[in-house]
């Protein structure tokens, strides 16, 4: 057992500069969660333990969010296989700090608005696309069979660093909760600058004397083929293409239920910070365990398509458990089921990892994420007015929960996919076909 931890530590070497930085970062954020729901509760239904106007802004951000993300994510995968991963991860860490500031300043009501907006065109930016490219950096630098483990601890590591902000979240007071945020949040991509080795070796650009126009021109026509490929890796492989249709559901079914549980929690139970913050602590306390002792163990003996139905299984009774829930105790029962159903996510990365050629990983992992940026837009559209709709007193029928439940049928689909998933290693067909123009850098 001592020799299994230590192999994996030496394997985790290369990427102690990326982890650390990252692990900072996700405190930051993790810190402010259970607390934005009173602050956007305060402000715009001052007074009201409900607050259907937040549940509606909240859906609305993560549809806008998930429109341009189908966009973004595959354009930030395919540029940091192109210009390198640091700088990627530099702009994306860092697009946090003005929202966050705002609202450490003022929490007014017109405030909370311009941070909706701000906060907004930083998940654009940054949702998703930190792990797709922290996943691709470690590909680079871990060997293919170590990358399950890999995988699983920069999940476990960001499950820790969400039980660690959310114990800040739990005894700070919430005077001080942005104001620490903002400090963690500007140190990190400071120290990325200074300590993140790059992985991907840019080519020489031949064309540093070409008119801006016809640049402009080439670039567009580079970036269209280059997402093309990206296309191509996925369609071409029915591993990518089956576990494309995982993520859809799974992301449809989970980033609902993510998008109204803590507002549906305070007005069905009428929880605070503390109690919100004490669940999700729970989530991320057992998922630590799960997936960076757990997971390592496990995916040797079974494989990553029976990890990944586990997670699908306990992600359903996750779902099913807090749509049902029948006094407080209950959301702290269905909160246990992160310890298994947070091993979805590496095992993902893995099958991803794994059905693709070395050299289109960020595209592979860049278009995936895509394809559940594609649910995460989709779902609040059905979302936000089911949820707002059983919590009034106009429900059709007594059921809080009809729209988590709803939501885990999803899940169920998701489950339905992996069970009839077969793992086939990339063609090297895919990269030759690839010319070698297309990959050239764009930038001078």
């Amino acid at each position: 057992m001592a020799g299994w931890w230590w192999e994996n530590m030496r394997e985790l070497r290369p990427l102690v500069h990326l982890l650390l930085p990252l692990c900072v970062h996700w405190v930051a954020e993790e810190m402010t969660v259970s607390v934005l729901v009173d602050v956007t509760t305060n402000a715009l239904c001052p007074g009201n333990k409900t607050c259907s106007e937040a549940i509606y802004i909240n859906g609305i951000q993560q549809t806008v969010v998930g429109i341009f993300k189908m966009i973004v994510l595959p354009l930030l995968g395919q540029l940091s296989d192109d210009y390198g991963r640091k700088p990627l991860l530099i702009v994306t860490v860092s697009t946090t700090i003005i929202p966050f500031t705002l609202l450490a300043i003022d929490q007014s009501r017109g405030s909370v608005y311009a941070y909706y907006g701000l906060r907004t065109i930083s998940f654009i930016i940054s949702q998703g696309s930190i792990f797709c490219i922290s996943v691709a950096y470690a590909a680079d630098v871990v060997d293919e069979r170590k990358r399950a483990a890999a995988f699983s601890w920069i999940t476990g590591l960001f499950s820790a660093s969400h039980v660690v902000g959310n114990m800040l979240a739990r005894f700070l007071p919430e005077d001080y909760i942005f104001v620490v945020s903002i400090a963690l949040l500007i140190i990190v991509p400071v120290y990325m600058a200074l300590f993140l080795k790059e992985t991907v070796r840019p080519t020489e650009k031949p064309d540093h004397n070409v008119p801006c126009i016809k640049k402009a021109t080439k670039i567009v026509k580079e970036r269209y083929h280059s997402m093309k490929h990206a296309v191509d890796i996925v369609t071409s492989s029915s591993t990518l293409k089956r576990i494309s249709s995982i993520s859809f559901f799974y992301e449809l079914g989970m980033s609902g239920i993510s998008g109204v549980l803590l507002y549906y929690l305070k007005s069905l139970f009428g929880f605070n910070k503390n109690q919100l913050s004490e669940i999700l602590m729970m989530v991320g306390v057992g998922s630590i365990f799960s997936q960076m002792l757990v997971l390592p163990l496990l995916n040797p003996l079974i494989g990553e398509k029976l990890i990944l139905c586990m997670g699908l299984l306990a992600s359903v009774a996750y779902g099913l458990l807090y749509g049902l829930a029948w006094a407080s105790w209950v959301p702290y029962l269905s909160a246990s089921f992160g310890v298994i159903y947070i091993l979805v996510k590496p095992a993902t990365y893995a099958v991803i990892s794994k059905a693709s050629n070395s050299a289109d990983q960020g595209k592979a992992q860049g278009f995936i994420a895509g394809v559940q940026s594609v649910a995460s837009l989709l779902s609040p559209l059905a979302m936000s007015p089911l949820t707002t709709w059983f919590l009034s007193s106009d429900a059709p029928f007594d059921c809080k929960g009809f729209s988590i439940i709803l939501a885990s049928i999803s899940m169920v689909v998701a489950l339905c996919f992996a069970w009839t998933l077969d793992i086939h290693a990339p063609s090297k067909k895919s990269s030759e076909v690839y010319t070698e123009d297309v990959e050239t850098p764009l930038l001078t």
